[in-house]
């Protein structure tokens, strides 16, 4: 199974994806996005570079493996890893690209995402 994101200001909402993908599949591999990823799609540099992102992932027991995420090609990950399924948040419903393989989504934890935990400590620019 593969999942990815930012995981930037890693929090409880992204270890539930990560324990539940982990609960549906002998293998999970975890693609993170990389800083120049980021940049590109958010406009916006992470407050957590891609290496300590990347090493915070791969610590995490569910985590059998860990790949850099350099763009929104699904479909490659799935080809190139084989993969056989795909986790998400619900709230990629119906927005998700394409791919060949079974789609998994999880209910969006409540009341917590980096965007909340940013704007809290004033990391967002208005």
């Amino acid at each position: 199974m593969y999942t990815s994101g930012c995981f930037d200001l890693f929090h409880y909402g992204h270890l539930n994806i990560l324990q539940k993908s982990k609960e549906l599949c002998d293998y999970l591999i975890v693609g993170v996005s990389t800083d120049e990823l980021i940049l590109k799609t958010k406009g916006q540099k992470p407050v957590i570079p891609y290496e300590e992102r990347a090493k915070i992932i791969s610590s995490i027991k569910y985590v059998d493996e860990v790949i850099p995420q350099n763009d929104k090609d699904k479909q490659k990950v799935v080809d190139e890893h084989s993969i056989d399924a795909i986790s998400v948040g619900d709230d990629w419903r119906g927005k998700y690209p394409p791919v060949t393989c079974e789609m998994e989504y999880f209910s969006y934890t409540e009341s917590v995402s980096s965007t909340i935990l940013k704007d809290t400590l004033k990391l967002i620019k208005k």
